[in-house]
């Protein structure tokens, strides 16, 4: 009796001593995928066109936040799930149980191209993107102005920030009982159809709202120098002259803002995807693969001119 007692006061002077550190099971690589339509999958992506090999990712986890139109209810909400097809338009979750739809968006490609390129390496994605959405002001359907005060002032760069701060509240994103670190190490940017349609006004502010939101959410992420790929907005030559009077102010704007920062680049190869004859705005399934692909490897080859090398890591 007397020897047990002596034994369990060692064990708790062990511990009280020497305490077990949390175990930190994996670090996952974390990308914030970001946009309006051709982002969200909206077009003609659909799971029936995709390969077994794109359709689950065992080795992928995805926070998709629920995509909302302005001051609606529980936009930014979700749950850590593997990454699987369905994550295009239709999605949508309530933080409990997500559902799936028939289309998809670059997340499959992304991230199966990343992973090959990154042997290893863990992935997590985090993706919030609605369509018809602008950067300026009272934009499009909706807007991702951080200066929009209408109704309960709850728009896309809020439940943006919803869905990071939901996405990161969770710290065994995969189930298995143990602590996973996310580190930030990118940001994937497609948008813009938005303001390029809506009014000079709303173009020729691009610069400086696209600049203003991807440092704001560099600071959301904490990681000030974190890689931005801006993906080029549609040029289909479909009459978007006519649907997108401004598109060339849109793009001289995304290349200005990636000329003027060190960790930004542009895919530009968005003008080579297939579309829908009588859809100027929206990819084919094919695009939508080519694009997360063409995403992926902008990423890798911009990695290499930022402080955060996370091929060499």
């Amino acid at each position: 009796m007397i020897n047990s007692i002596i034994k369990n006061s060692l064990k708790i002077t062990l511990l009280l001593l020497f305490p077990i550190s949390a175990s930190y099971a994996a670090e996952y690589l974390t990308f914030f995928l970001a946009g309006q339509s051709n982002m969200d999958g909206y077009g003609y992506g659909y799971v029936s066109d995709l390969p077994a090999s794109l359709k689950k990712q065992q080795n992928v986890m995805i926070f998709h936040g629920n995509g909302v139109f302005d001051n609606q209810a529980n936009g930014g909400v979700g749950k850590w799930a593997t990454l699987r097809s369905g994550h295009g338009t239709g999605f949508n979750s309530d933080g409990i149980n997500n559902t799936y739809s028939k289309r998809f968006g670059a997340e499959l490609s992304f991230a199966s191209t990343l992973t090959k390129q990154l042997p290893g390496k863990n992935i997590a994605l985090i993706k919030y993107a609605v369509g018809g959405t602008g950067l300026h002001l009272n934009t499009g359907y909706s807007n991702w102005s951080p200066d929009f005060r209408d109704g309960d002032a709850q728009n896309q760069y809020d439940f943006a920030l919803n869905t990071i701060r939901n996405a990161y509240a969770n710290k065994d994103i995969d189930g298995d009982g143990e602590i996973d670190t996310l580190t930030p190490v990118g940001i994937i940017w497609m948008q813009g159809e938005a303001d390029a349609h809506a009014s000079e006004a709303s173009a020729n502010a691009y610069f400086t709202n696209l600049t203003r939101m991807m440092s704001l959410f560099r600071a959301a992420l904490r990681q000030d120098d974190i890689p931005v790929v801006i993906g080029k907005i549609t040029d289909s030559g479909l009459g978007e002259e006519d649907i997108m009077p401004y598109i060339k102010r849109v793009h001289l704007a995304q290349q200005q803002f990636v000329e003027q920062d060190i960790c930004a680049s542009y895919m530009a190869k968005t003008d080579n995807y297939p579309y829908n004859e009588k859809d100027a705005w929206h990819y084919l399934s094919e695009g939508f693969i080519d694009m997360g692909k063409d995403f992926a490897m902008a990423f890798i080859e911009l990695s290499n001119k930022c402080k955060q090398n996370v091929v060499d890591n």
